[in-house]
């Protein structure tokens, strides 16, 4: 896969957690660096692992599924972003639960939003790539947009959160039918 390709997985990962970033910033009483930083933080740090996770239970079943793997990265990436489409449109319903100065809101924030990355890494094995670099492009893509996310919600309020989501999740959904494509044809 190239970088491009990465890139752009990465942003689509990130767009969940940069959501909850901007809900997190409309809950603060006024910006602080401290807070912006642990929440990009705690959001890159379980992007970047999750995918590892996913990828390495991949890994020992791959062998298995090497005939049909494509369409597995198809369903996996249409299903997350399809999740992320449907869950932007109840985004009000997660902006009261986004206290960032919370530790544990803040990781179960961060866990809930890297899921759809476990997924990815699975793809990731599927497609028998090296996790290495897609991990730390995930990592700190997720991070600044995070931290971003945090300033913009702080700045704006509530004004972007459910389409950045709606983006995202369609980005996954195109990089899905662009593997199988790739396969197919």
């Amino acid at each position: 896969m190239d970088i491009f390709s990465i890139i752009v997985i990465a942003i689509g990962l990130a767009m969940d957690a940069f959501a909850v970033s901007i809900a997190s910033g409309v809950t603060i009483r006024c910006f602080k660096q401290r807070i912006a930083f642990r929440v990009a933080f705690f959001f890159g740090f379980f992007q970047a692992i999750m995918p590892v996770l996913g990828w390495l239970a991949g890994n020992s079943f791959r062998i298995y599924i090497s005939s049909f793997d494509h369409w597995i990265a198809f369903g996996l990436l249409l299903f997350i972003g399809g999740k992320m489409i449907y869950e932007s449109f109840y985004l009000e319903e997660k902006q009261k639960s986004c206290n960032p100065e919370n530790i544990l809101i803040l990781f179960t924030l961060a866990i809930a939003t890297s899921i759809d990355a476990l997924a990815v890494g699975l793809s990731f094995s599927i497609l028998n790539l090296n996790i290495i670099e897609p991990i730390l492009i995930i990592g700190v893509i997720t991070f600044v947009l995070s931290y971003i996310g945090v300033f913009i919600g702080d700045k704006f309020g509530s004004l972007f959160e459910n389409k950045i989501e709606i983006i995202g999740g369609l980005v996954l959904i195109g990089i899905g039918i662009k593997i199988l494509l790739e396969h197919l044809l």
